[in-house]
């Protein structure tokens, strides 16, 4: 049993909960995101925002769901894909993201569950040849408002730079 597994188990959070972690966020929103342009450098933080849309659709009956992503900004235009399923055995949910920039098959997933509606997700990848390790959180503020932060570590978590913020707001 993995150690995302124990936690679940004696925070008591039912199994069923967890496969419809990702309901409240079915839709369409309004995105304001902000990325770090030089993650895990020694440059000055440099924030570039966007602005544009984001629409979550469900799959599977609602255990899995697509996620497009399309925005404008200082750093040009963005369209993101994630593909976020449930994985009803180890009750978890594994995201997949890739963007046209690349035009490449998704990379490695993020691996998380939700906590009183709260998502936390954590990976490995690597970023300029080295590897690191990515957290995804998702907290939503309240039904119509819901805040993403993705955060990288370059020294096993114990340090974590932020790098990608987005706030969505439900369109009607």
């Amino acid at each position: 049993m993995s150690l995302l597994l124990l936690a679940l188990a004696a925070a008591g959070v039912p199994p069923e909960s967890q496969a419809r972690g990702f309901d409240p966020q079915i839709g369409r929103w309004h995105t304001q995101l902000r990325r770090l342009a030089h993650p895990l450098s020694a440059a000055p933080p440099e924030w570039i925002s966007y602005s544009g849309t984001t629409n979550v659709t469900p799959i599977w009956g609602g255990t899995g769901n697509l996620v497009e992503l399309e925005v404008d900004g200082g750093g040009g235009h963005i369209e993101g894909l994630s593909v976020r399923l449930f994985d009803p055995q180890a009750r978890q949910w594994r995201i997949y993201y890739s963007n046209s920039r690349f035009g490449t098959l998704m990379g490695q997933p993020v691996f998380g569950a939700f906590t009183d509606g709260r998502g936390e997700f954590y990976g490995s990848d690597s970023l300029d040849g080295r590897a690191i390790l990515v957290r995804f959180v998702i907290a939503p503020e309240n039904r119509d408002t819901v805040h993403f932060e993705q955060s990288y570590s370059a020294d096993g978590g114990k340090t974590w730079e932020a790098n990608w913020i987005a706030t969505d707001t439900r369109l009607p």
